[in-house]
C-alpha cells in the first residue's frame, strides 16, 4: 500500500498499472494536477502476510487540491496474483 501511495505522489502510473491485478486494472491512469497527496495513515490491516493470499488495508491519504486539505479514506482488498501482491479493488469508508 506505501509503495503504491508513493507511485501516486509522483505520478508512476506504469507502477501503479503493474501492481494492480488484471481484471480490475483500467486502461490507464489520470492524474488531477491540481491535487497534491501530502500524508498517508494505515489505519487497520487483515491478513496480507506470506500464509495468506488475500488481505485489506484501510487507510487514510492526505491531499490538498488547489491547497484546500481533504482526505481519501479507503478499505483496499489486495491478493497475489503470479506470486506478487497485485492491488484488486476498494471500498471507500468516508
Amino acid at each position: 500500500m506505501r509503495s503504491r501511495y508513493a507511485a501516486f505522489v509522483v505520478q508512476d502510473a506504469a507502477y501503479l498499472l503493474r501492481t494492480w491485478h488484471p481484471e480490475t486494472r483500467p486502461p490507464g491512469v489520470d492524474f488531477d494536477p491540481s491535487m497534491r497527496w501530502v500524508g498517508l495513515d494505515i489505519l487497520d490491516t487483515t491478513e496480507g502476510s506470506a500464509f495468506h493470499s488475500t488481505g485489506t488495508v484501510t487507510f487514510r491519504a492526505h491531499y490538498t487540491d488547489d491547497g484546500r486539505p481533504d482526505s481519501l479514506h479507503e478499505k483496499s482488498r489486495f491478493v497475489r496474483h503470479e506470486g506478487a501482491w497485485v492491488y484488486a479493488t476498494a471500498v471507500f469508508v468516508d
